[in-house]
This record gives C-alpha cells, sequence and structure tokens, in this order.
C-alpha cells in the first residue's frame, strides 16, 4: 500500500507542482489551503508524512506543526516545512516546535522525493 502525504501550501502552483511529483512515485497525496484546513484533515485522517510551509492565512506551518505534536496519533508522524524561509533563527523555531525537517523553495523535484523516501523508511 502506497503512504499518504499530507502537503499543506497556500499556492495553488505549489501544491500542484509538489503533488505531481509526489504522485510521479505512487504516493497517495492529499492537499489543504492552510494549517487550519490540514489540521482539520487530521482530526479526521492519519497520514504518512505532512509536507508544510510556514507563512499561510490561517494557521501558520510551526503552529500546525505544535498543533499536530498535541495529537496523539501525530506525536511520531514526519514532518518536513517547505518554505521560503531560511533563516536559522526560523530553522530552530521549526525544531523547537517539532519539524523533522526543512526545505527551501523553490524546491527540487529529486530532491524532494529524496527527503521522503528518507522520512518515510
Amino acid at each position: 500500500m502506497s503512504k499518504h502525504i499530507l502537503i499543506v501550501d497556500d499556492s495553488p502552483s505549489v501544491r500542484q507542482m509538489v503533488e505531481a511529483t509526489l504522485k510521479s512515485s505512487n504516493y497517495m497525496v492529499t492537499a489543504a489551503k492552510d494549517g487550519q484546513e490540514a489540521f482539520d484533515l487530521c482530526k479526521k485522517n492519519s497520514y504518512d508524512f505532512v509536507l508544510t510551509d510556514q507563512n499561510m492565512p490561517n494557521m501558520d506551518g510551526l503552529t500546525l506543526i505544535k498543533s499536530l505534536r498535541s495529537l496523539g496519533n501525530f506525536t511520531k508522524t514526519p514532518i518536513v516545512v517547505l518554505t521560503t524561509e531560511a533563516s536559522d533563527a526560523m530553522k530552530a523555531q521549526g525544531r523547537a516546535a517539532g519539524a523533522t525537517g526543512w526545505m527551501v523553495k523553490p524546491f527540487d523535484p529529486a530532491k524532494l522525493l529524496e527527503v521522503a523516501r528518507k522520512v518515510l523508511g
């Protein structure tokens, strides 16, 4: 059975590119347009991996990560931030919130698939 990945980004074009990249490697993909929509989905479903943007309306990526880590079934789920934010301070905040990893946009599709394979074991 293929792994199920939740992608969270307020940009429709980024969601499409990430979804196409992941689906090309036979991952099941669900997309959310912001952290709040993602959190609502996660309260009803489980995912093997969450890939989230940082800067979004309604709920940003770090708030989403903290919220997901408070849900019992997401304490060990890999969560990677895919964002334009590249500062060490922001990455440190991500680690403190519980992020598994950090990727900077624009992303390389091959690198994204490598990260997905790595975190999904």
